[in-house]
C-alpha cells in the first residue's frame, strides 16, 4: 500500500509496493536508455574515496584500521573484475529512485525503517550520478539488513529480481551494497556528540561507534567470498514445489528463479503487438512447445549461474520431468565446483488431484484441463539416473514438518558438500 502527500509524491510504502515501484522504475530506464556519458565506476569511485578516510580517521584501533584497509583492498579488486559488467549495463544507468522521492518513506509494522524509502544516502559524492539500478536495490538491502530485518531483506531481493528478471544485477550487489554500508558506517560517526558539550557524551559516542562497527562488519560480510549451493526442485504441478521454495527465501536467503515467470517473460511480453494473433507476419509461438521449453531451460540455468557467480544461493523451481532439464541445470552448480541438491517434491495421487482442482477453480480455469496437464506431467517424467541420485533428496510434502525437514536437508547437504 502507497500513502501519498497533498502534493501526489509518495510519502510512505510498504515493502511491496516500494519493490514493484523500483522494477517500474528500473525497467522505464532500461526501456528509455539514456546515453550517459562518463564511466559507469565513477559513482562508486566518488563514494569509496571519499568514505574510506573519514572512517579511518575515527577508528583508534589498528586491528580496525588494517581490516578497513583490507576492505578498500577487496573494493578497488572487485571493481577491475566487475568493469565490463558495468560497462555492459551501461545504457541502463538512471538517476538513483531516491532522488526522484527524496520524501518517500519505507514503513513496516506502523513504523517507518527507511528515508527515502531506500536509505540512500544522498549526500555521499556521485550520488546524483547514473548509476546501475543494482545500486538502489543495494541500497534498500542495505537499510534492512541494518535494522535487523534480514527477513525483509530476503525477501525484498527475491521479489525483485522476479519481478525484474535482472539476475545478472546480482553480481553487482557486492560492490554496491559494500559502499553504501561503508556510508552508513560514516553516517553513524556524524552523529558523535563534541566532547565536553553533552553530560551524555561517553554514552552517546559508545553508541556512534558501535553503530559505526556494526555497518563495517556488514560490509565485511558483504565483500566475503562465498560457496552457495544450488537447490534444483523437481516435481509435477501440485507438488508444492512453489510453496515450499518459498520458504527457501526467508531461512536461507536462497533466490527462486521460477520457470512459469520466466517462460511468460520469454515468450508473452507486456509490450504486446496490438494486433490479435494470427494477423501478424509472424506465427505464434506455442510457449509450451518443445523449442520454446528449450529456451526456457537455457534462460533458468543462465538466471540461476549469474545468481551463483554472485555467491547468492540459487533454488531454480521448475518441473524438470526431462533428464537434460535437470543436467542443465545442475552443470551451472559442478562448472562452478559449487555444491548441488536435486529435491524431488512428492505427493499422493489424491492430494495432486485435490491441490489441482482447488487452484483451477481460485483461478477460473477448466478442472478437466488442469488434471489432463497432471496426467501429461506423470507420463513425460524420467525416472532420476544413477549419477542425478548422488545428489538427489525425496520430500514428502504431505508431512507436517515438511519446510523444516527441506531446510535441515539442504542445510545438511551443503555441510557435507
Amino acid at each position: 500500500m502507497r500513502q501519498s502527500t497533498d502534493a501526489g509524491q509518495p510519502a510512505s510504502e510498504d515493502l511491496d509496493s516500494l519493490v514493484d515501484s523500483l522494477v517500474a522504475y528500473h525497467a522505464s530506464a532500461a526501456r528509455h536508455p539514456t546515453d550517459a556519458g562518463g564511466d559507469p565506476a565513477r559513482p562508486l569511485e566518488m563514494a569509496v574515496a571519499d568514505e574510506l578516510p573519514a572512517i579511518r580517521a575515527a577508528l583508534l584501533d589498528d586491528e580496525e584500521r588494517r581490516r578497513l584497509d583490507r576492505l578498500g583492498e577487496w573494493f578497488e579488486q572487485d571493481l577491475v573484475r566487475l568493469r565490463p559488467l558495468l560497462e555492459e549495463r551501461r545504457r541502463r544507468r538512471v538517476v538513483s529512485w531516491a532522488v526522484q522521492h527524496p520524501g518517500s518513506r519505507l514503513r513496516h509494522a506502523g513504523r517507518t525503517l527507511l528515508a527515502n524509502a531506500i536509505g540512500r544516502d544522498l549526500s555521499v559524492p556521485g550520488a546524483e550520478l547514473h548509476a546501475d539500478p543494482a545500486s538502489d536495490v543495494a541500497a534498500l538491502l542495505v537499510g534492512l539488513e541494518g535494522r535487523e530485518a534480514s527477513a525483509q531483506t530476503r525477501y525484498a531481493l527475491d521479489r525483485y529480481l522476479r519481478r525484474s528478471g535482472d539476475y545478472p544485477q546480482a553480481r553487482l550487489l557486492s560492490l554496491f551494497g559494500t559502499c553504501h554500508a561503508l556510508s552508513a558506517a560514516r553516517r553513524a560517526l556524524e552523529r558523535r556528540p563534541a566532547p565536553g558539550r553533552d553530560p551524555e557524551h561517553p554514552a552517546l559516542l559508545a553508541e556512534s561507534m558501535a553503530e559505526c562497527r556494526r555497518y563495517l562488519a556488514l560490509a565485511e560480510r558483504i565483500a566475503e567470498f562465498r560457496f552457495p549451493p544450488l537447490v534444483i526442485a523437481v516435481g509435477v504441478c501440485g507438488s508444492g514445489k512453489s510453496r515450499f521454495t518459498r520458504e527457501l527465501v526467508t531461512r536461507l536467503g536462497a533466490i527462486r528463479v521460477s520457470s512459469d515467470a520466466e517462460r511468460r517473460r520469454l515468450f508473452e511480453p507486456d509490450s504486446a503487438p496490438p494486433h490479435p494473433q494470427g494477423q501478424s507476419g509472424d506465427a505464434p509461438v506455442d510457449i509450451f512447445g518443445e523449442a520454446a521449453t528449450g529456451e526456457t531451460y537455457r534462460h533458468l540455468a543462465g538466471c540461476a549461474g549469474a545468481l551463483l557467480d554472485a555467491g547468492i544461493p540459487a533454488c531454480v523451481d521448475a518441473t524438470c520431468l526431462v533428464g537434460w532439464q535437470r543436467d542443465l541445470l545442475r552443470q551451472q552448480a559442478e562448472a562452478r565446483g559449487l555444491p548441488c541438491l536435486m529435491v524431488s517434491f512428492e505427493a499422493d495421487e489424491a492430494t495432486l488431484r485435490r491441490r489441482i482442482e482447488k487452484r483451477a477453480r481460485q483461478q477460473g480455469v477448466p478442472v478437466a484441463e488442469s488434471l489432463a496437464i497432471l496426467a501429461h506431467q506423470r507420463h513425460a517424467f524420467q525416472p532420476f539416473g544413477d549419477e542425478e541420485r548422488m545428489n538427489l533428496v525425496h520430500l514428502d510434502t504431505t508431512a507436517e514438518n515438511a519446510a523444516e525437514t527441506l531446510v535441515g536437508l539442504i542445510a545438511e547437504h551443503v555441510k557435507l558438500a
